[in-house]
């Protein structure tokens, strides 16, 4: 039984141990466990700012590039506007010069002219006098015989025209003509002063225009002198944008006006984005920076026209191309007309409306600029793109524009 009892402890001290072998490995399991989950997350974390490090130097580089982009086009523009005023002023110094050279010259000429008079009249001084007595003489001489044969003739004439029935019956055919042509000489002045009244008027299709008209400085002259006394405003004066897009329309405004200024081509412009984000402002400062006149009409209104859009649309060119200052053509809503030819959607009468604005704007103007406008540009025909030298996206406000836009009401 001791025996027994012996090996019962031996055993359940073997148990114990054995137990203690298999918590101690559980242990060092878990403490394995736990250092391996540590050296992942340590990983992970450096992979996290390994990553975040590099975004960080990507961001740094494109802002370093768009930067450096921007200080060259400044520097461009800089060089461009040099350029140009060195070459007016040399041409000023040019016509200056000749202007002083043609004005000695035709000096010069009438003093030799007038010398050489005086001296010839000194010299012939008795000559012209009797010149002068002999012309008198004739002069009067011919008055008399002249009213002496007008009156012969004249007596006669109506008696021979009273007497003859032929002559009378002629004279009265003629008078009748004259009475004719003055009907018709009056009904064509009107017909032509409507038509001038149309070509100087507003078109239908404009809604709004700084275009000053001969009816409206009729109508209100003290308003259409102040707009002519408005000198130039600023482009963005108004209009808050975020500062990429500020930074290009304001180069747009000065290759506008530059334009304007050298009377060469004008570029076209789509302004895409939704609506709202001050692409109609901006067209409205654009072109009253740069001298020039606008005109606003609407997509939506060319399509209830029918068969009259292709005579409105050539109306709107006509005037646009008769403006003195340059105008600025801003079409709102523009997909609205100007959309695919392909799809069966498009009616007969908006095709040829289409096709008469295609018409009219296949080659680059020096009268009027055209801006388009849409919230769709997807939607625009193929042959519109071609017309269009640069597009420009009117995104939504952010942040900062927002805070700008409402200062009295705080932080959004």
């Amino acid at each position: 039984m001791q025996e027994q009892t012996l090996q019962l402890e031996q055993q359940s001290k073997l148990k114990e141990y054995e137990a203690a072998v298999e918590q101690l490995k559980g242990e060092q399991i878990r403490v394995q466990a736990e250092e391996r989950r540590k050296t992942l997350s340590e990983e992970t974390r450096q992979h996290q700012a390994r990553a975040q490090y590099q975004d960080k130097l990507a961001r740094q580089r494109y802002e370093d590039q768009l930067k450096q982009q921007q200080l060259l086009n400044e520097e461009n523009l800089r060089k461009q506007e040099e350029s140009v005023q060195k070459q007016e002023a040399m041409r000023r110094a040019t016509v200056e010069r000749e202007m002083e050279l043609r004005h000695k010259n035709e000096m010069l000429r009438v003093e030799a002219e007038a010398r050489a008079r005086a001296r010839a009249d000194r010299e012939n001084a008795d000559i012209i006098r009797e010149q002068i007595r002999l012309k008198a003489a004739e002069h009067r001489q011919t008055i008399l015989e002249s009213i002496r044969t007008a009156g012969t003739l004249f007596g006669e004439g109506f008696r021979a025209f009273v007497t003859d029935w032929d002559k009378v019956t002629a004279t009265v055919a003629g008078l009748t003509m004259l009475a004719v042509g003055v009907y018709s000489a009056k009904n064509a002045t009107a017909v032509a002063g409507r038509y001038v009244e149309a070509r100087l008027g507003k078109p239908s299709l404009v809604r709004e225009t700084s275009r000053i008209s001969v009816l409206e400085a009729l109508r209100h002259p003290v308003q259409v002198g102040r707009r002519l006394l408005l000198r130039p405003q600023d482009a963005l004066e108004g209009v808050i944008l975020s500062p990429s897009l500020e930074a290009r329309v304001r180069d747009i405004a000065i290759a506008t006006r530059n334009t304007k200024k050298n009377k060469s081509l004008y570029r076209n412009i789509l302004m895409h984005g939704p609506p709202g984000t001050g692409k109609t402002l901006f067209a409205k400062k654009l072109a009253l920076h740069s001298g020039m006149d606008y005109a606003i009409m609407t997509g939506g209104d060319v399509a209830p026209m029918g068969r009259e859009g292709v005579t409105a649309m050539h109306k709107v060119f006509d005037w646009a191309s008769t403006s003195r200052r340059g105008l600025l053509l801003f079409v709102d809503e523009a997909d609205a007309f100007l959309r695919k030819r392909a799809t069966e959607k498009i009616s007969e009468d908006l095709r040829a409306t289409l096709n008469a604005f295609l018409h009219r704007t296949g080659q680059h103007s020096s009268k009027f600029m055209l801006v388009l406008a849409s919230n769709q540009p997807e939607q625009f025909d193929w042959a519109i793109n071609d017309r269009i030298d640069e597009m420009v996206c009117f995104a939504l406000p952010g942040q900062e524009e927002r805070e700008r836009l409402a200062p009295e009401a705080g932080p959004v």
